[in-house]
């Protein structure tokens, strides 16, 4: 008897071992393929310049031509929309962990209608800054959460309740985005409509600095609580027998989750279903078990970097972004849809 429990325990050992090996062998893949499309978005465009004038440029060496275009005009661009897509991929595996449902990224459910809003309306009708845009979308986005909340609570947390309101409260949003967007003046329309695409057009280091910081702080800070969110999987009441404090981990992941889309969509617009398709194609390479924070955040900056290439040298006219993933995300969406629906799943 001891000797078959040590070979299980040996075996179940063994097991763990290679599914984390694989696991981090899969994260590796996607750093590496991350930083392959990064460089290339440097080297690539109009002007084609070697990975030895690219690095030349960022060691600080004066490159004619190569300087201002990958040092001014790429770099920033580059940065932003990998920064923007760790934010989307990360928060979006947040809330569809949280309220365990594939639909429950903060595209369907409010959360980036409620900085969409703010956004078009600081650009409208205060003619904010760049910096007063993303703190007005923040406490948008913020509050939009805090109400969802409150209007789904009934006594108790329920997912289908807060998708549903969510949903909801994101139409009334598109309305007044509508409303706006009808009362902007002829040259601000063109901004807020670029804006609402999801652009990395225009990039500076001033509009890419606030998600920079925050996605440097944030992203870690939810690293922490992955094992927290593992266990809240297994609904409440077991993530509380386990010792998980249930509602300090859903505020906290929460809030981080909404800062991170909140400053994102005031950095570049809200890329369209970045967010939302990050989480299940991470899932879906990775399999069961582990947190998917990580994968997400890194699969999000790929699909973010990727379609803007695509968006803007090979489909025969420029596109933003936005317009790509769009593209992307829609028929994905159908998909998920199709195939929870012969599975007998429901909201």
């Amino acid at each position: 008897m001891t000797t078959q429990t040590t070979t299980l325990a040996t075996t179940l050992k063994k097991q763990r071992t290679s599914r984390a090996s694989r696991r981090w062998l899969i994260i590796g893949i996607l750093g590496f393929l991350l930083c392959a499309v990064f460089c290339f978005t440097l080297m690539w465009g109009e002007v084609f310049y070697s990975p030895g004038q690219v690095i030349a440029v960022l060691s600080g060496h004066q490159v004619p031509g190569a300087s201002y275009t990958v040092g001014v005009l790429r770099l920033p661009r580059a940065v932003m929309g990998l920064t923007a897509g760790l934010a989307f991929g990360a928060a979006g595996i947040i809330f569809q962990t949280l309220l365990r449902n594939q639909l429950a990224s903060p595209d369907i459910i409010g959360i980036s209608s409620g900085a969409s809003a703010a956004g078009v309306i600081g650009i409208v009708f205060f003619g904010m800054s760049q910096s007063a845009v993303s703190a007005f979308a923040l406490a948008a986005s913020l509050s939009i959460a805090l109400l969802i909340y409150m209007v789904a609570y009934r006594g108790r947390f329920s997912a289908t309740r807060l998708i549903l309101t969510g949903i909801g409260i994101a139409a009334m949003l598109n309305s007044l985005v509508s409303y706006a967007l009808s009362k902007a003046d002829s040259w601000d329309l063109p901004t807020a409509t670029r804006w609402l695409t999801g652009s990395l057009n225009g990039a500076t280091w001033e509009r890419a600095t606030p998600l920079i910081v925050t996605t440097i702080v944030l992203i870690p800070l939810l690293i922490i609580y992955s094992r927290n969110l593992d266990l809240l999987r297994l609904g409440n009441e077991s993530a509380v027998s386990l010792g998980v404090g249930t509602n300090r981990t859903r505020i906290i992941t929460i809030i981080a989750a909404v800062a991170l889309i909140a400053v994102a969509t005031a950095a570049c617009g809200p890329i369209a279903f970045v967010a939302f398709v990050a989480g299940p194609i991470a899932s879906r390479i990775l399999g069961g078990g582990g947190s998917l924070i990580i994968p997400s955040a890194l699969v999000g900056a790929i699909i973010v970097l990727a379609a803007d290439l695509i968006g803007q040298y090979f489909l025969g006219t420029r596109y933003p972004v936005g317009v790509v993933t769009g593209a992307f995300g829609a028929p994905f969406l159908i998909y998920l849809l199709i195939r929870s629906n012969r599975a007998g799943a429901s909201l």
